[in-house]
């Protein structure tokens, strides 16, 4: 049977369980928090034991993975991850390569690449497959997929750049693809077209937030590609209600695509996008924005609205499966 690296190590993917495919442990500017955090909203201590606290609930409810997409721009560090994973046993961590921006590559990459001031081969490619295949920095933990991002502002000259050399990743070690997207400019299109001129099998793609979107010709026009739809910001109803979230997915699956959709929330342990006020905040603005959300609340509205348990286990169980084998 195929496996997958994780925080603590490979794992069967026939193992995984019910797989929420797109949350964050902490989503952090590293920066903000080294030179402004300390004794003022950062605690490292309390947000590990925070963490720790909240991914136990989510096992409890039944979840056995969940995926993290934080990347170099979200403030990935996985030895803080790895504290988390050893102290939450019954749950799978899976980790990501990749880079997040929307614009302009970061600093150590925009003058070093094909053509640049630094003609040479495109390090943010040697990077991810270094994470991919040799582990991130020193932990031993190897990556498990790649991340980037087309947003509103579309395939920039930046962007362009990072989502070929994230195909170019996936080519070299078949590492499966998320995409974060925007559904209102519908990025998910020329996003797709690239990874398909790149080489890349787009049954091994996620389209991340794509669930922000009820328009059924453009979700079918992704996932007719064999992509999968990211159904993934539960909770968010300033993007997308509930309600409106899982009519969508109940359509889908009666039009048989239950096959090309995963499930998950995009929220986290801690973000720093409140300051230190994610605590008072988040049950303010968006009080269903939390891990336990899909059990609790989205699960028996899909079974109202017709979807099956057997779809059910397609979207939590088969599909992540699939994804990462």
């Amino acid at each position: 049977m195929p496996t997958v690296p994780t925080v603590r190590g490979q794992v069967d993917v026939g193992d995984l369980g019910q797989t929420l495919m797109h949350e964050h442990i902490f989503a952090l500017s590293t920066e903000h928090r080294d030179n402004y955090g300390d004794g003022d909203w950062w605690d490292e201590e309390f947000r590990v034991a925070d963490a720790i606290g909240k991914l136990k609930a989510v096992a409890a409810k039944g979840v056995r993975t969940i995926v993290d997409p934080t990347v170099w721009g979200l403030g990935r560090y996985i030895p803080r991850i790895q504290r988390i994973a050893d102290e939450v046993p019954e749950l799978n961590i899976i980790v990501a390569t990749g880079l997040y921006f929307y614009d302009l590559p970061p600093h150590p990459y925009k003058h070093r690449g094909p053509g640049l001031l630094m003609d040479m081969p495109d390090p943010m490619i040697d990077d991810m497959v270094r994470d991919l295949t040799r582990g991130i920095s020193d932990t031993g933990v190897k990556a498990a997929f790649i991340k980037c991002v087309v947003d509103e502002r579309g395939l920039t000259e930046g962007v362009e750049r990072m989502c070929r050399a994230a195909a170019q990743a996936h080519v070299r070690t078949g590492a499966p693809i998320t995409v974060h997207t925007d559904a209102p400019s519908q990025s998910g299109l020329p996003a797709l077209d690239l990874f398909a001129k790149e080489g890349v099998d787009l049954r091994k793609v996620v389209v991340g937030h794509a669930g922000d979107s009820n328009d059924l010709d453009y979700l079918r026009r992704l996932a007719d590609t064999g992509a999968i739809l990211g159904m993934d910001r539960f909770g968010l109803d300033m993007y997308n209600p509930t309600e409106q979230r899982v009519a969508t997915i109940a359509a889908l699956c009666e039009l048989g695509y239950a096959d090309r959709m995963v499930l998950s929330h995009d929220t986290a342990c801690f973000m720093d996008y409140f300051g230190g006020q994610w605590d008072e905040g988040v049950p303010l603005v968006a009080p269903n924005w939390r891990y336990d959300h899909i059990h609790d609340d989205v699960l028996p509205a899909l079974r109202a609205s017709g979807v099956t348990d057997a779809h059910l286990e397609q979207l939590l169980v088969t599909n992540p499966a699939r994804y990462f084998s």
